[in-house]
């Protein structure tokens, strides 16, 4: 259903920072109030009958209800799409019912969809025992070699997903190269987008159709909210918005948690360039200790993948995985002696955050699916966080050394 848009203060073809602060809202439209107001309200009257029926017939601008749209989450979706790129969003209460509104919207029973090797725990559960009890078929492909999508590619595909980086063994795909193929077979190309965020990665302005993201994560900042958003075409989003979810989902986006959102936005510059840097520095550290067997990060030069995150990202992000000496025991162990870095799930919050994959969020595969999958038993996953790098790096290489002095001392 059309919703107002007020007059935007911003353009795309301003900077990112200055979007993420300004795009889609004037003071002096509501009273000179700097903040925009939140709009804490379920329902919106109309003027007369024939407005209310204009409206719920298509024919009008306005708010209804809203499930289906509210001047909170309308700026919020204005300004993400702005700063993705793209012509619209849809905000939802999570990551998830972001991820299963734009699947609901698009795949019907016969349909396939061809995913990548590796998800996120809570994707992979959805798509392995959700979508497939509607006769929805999904395939796992290597995308990070596209050969592999042109051979997998048939009549029945209609959607290609994938994260990049992924969750949690930061695997890349070329965005580019996979949305020629997909688009030469028909099928829509979904993006997670949630660890890069569009400060680091603009999937739409590569060829995507739609990105998804868990605003819990870089885009709300804190670690006080839940929340998700898709971002696409016009045309894509009003689907989304209608089907996924005012009909199939419900998962509706509070105004209060939109208002949390939009604050997040205007430090997520800022943010994702010092969890960026404090990254690179915490992945060479790790690199170089004798405990440490894989570091998986696109900013390391040693990274197989690096020549293609410089192509299509800005920063490397804020996200390291890596695998330590004497696999899944030790890792917990390492994870046990931290004391700055706490042991949570989530990430992109302002404190380091460190947590096991294949007990904690990728505990919905089963050990043989994880192994297939390029999830490894003894990979940790550390969200990098805005403490003073050098602090990170002492907790993590004195956790390391303890380690190291055990296994000596056994021995």
């Amino acid at each position: 259903m059309p919703h107002k848009h007020s007059r935007t203060h911003g353009t795309q073809d301003m900077g990112f920072a200055t979007n993420a602060i300004h795009f889609g809202y004037n003071p002096a439209e509501e009273h000179g109030a700097l903040t925009p107001p939140v709009h804490m309200t379920s329902t919106f009257a109309f003027e007369t009958a024939e407005q209310g029926g204009a409206l719920f017939a298509g024919e009008g601008e306005g708010h209804v209800y809203t499930r289906i749209s509210n001047p909170t989450l309308d700026l919020l979706e204005r300004r993400v799409a702005a700063l993705e790129g793209a012509g619209a969003a849809v905000a939802t209460a999570s990551g998830m019912g972001a991820i299963t509104s734009v699947l609901w919207t698009f795949l019907s029973a016969g349909d396939e969809i061809i995913v990548d090797k590796t998800l996120y725990g809570c994707t992979f559960a959805f798509m392995r025992h959700g979508l497939s009890r509607f006769d929805v078929t999904v395939r796992h492909v290597d995308l990070s070699d596209p050969a592999n999508l042109s051979a997998a590619m048939t009549d029945r595909t209609r959607i290609v997903y994938f994260e990049t980086p992924a969750n949690p063994n930061m695997r890349l795909v070329d965005i580019a190269a996979v949305a020629r193929i997909a688009h030469e077979g028909g099928a829509k190309v979904v993006i997670d987008n949630t660890y890069a965020t569009p400060y680091a990665t603009r999937p739409v302005t590569l060829g995507a159709d739609i990105v998804v993201h868990s605003a819990t994560k870089y885009l709300g900042g804190h670690g006080d909210l839940v929340a998700g958003l898709a971002v696409g075409s016009a045309e894509d989003m009003q689907a989304v918005r209608l089907v996924g979810l005012k009909d199939m989902t419900g998962a509706v986006m509070a105004p209060l948690t939109a208002m949390l959102i939009l604050r997040g936005l205007k430090t997520l510059g800022l943010r994702m360039q010092r969890h960026s840097d404090s990254a690179a520095t915490v992945a060479r550290a790790l690199e170089a200790h004798p405990g440490v067997t894989h570091v998986h990060y696109p900013g390391l030069k040693s990274s197989p993948q690096h020549i293609l995150a410089c192509r299509q990202m800005r920063v490397f992000g804020g996200m390291v995985a890596f695998e330590v000496t004497g696999g899944m025991d030790a890792g917990i162990a390492l994870m046990n002696r931290l004391r700055l870095i706490k042991r949570a799930v989530s990430l992109g919050d302002a404190e380091t955050l460190v947590q096991h994959p294949a007990s904690m969020t990728h505990s919905t595969y089963t050990a043989e699916e994880r192994h297939a999958h390029g999830i490894q038993d003894g990979l940790i996953r550390l969200s990098v966080g805005l403490e003073e790098p050098e602090d990170i790096r002492a907790d993590l290489l004195s956790a390391l050394d303890a380690g190291a002095s055990t296994v000596t001392k056994a021995a």
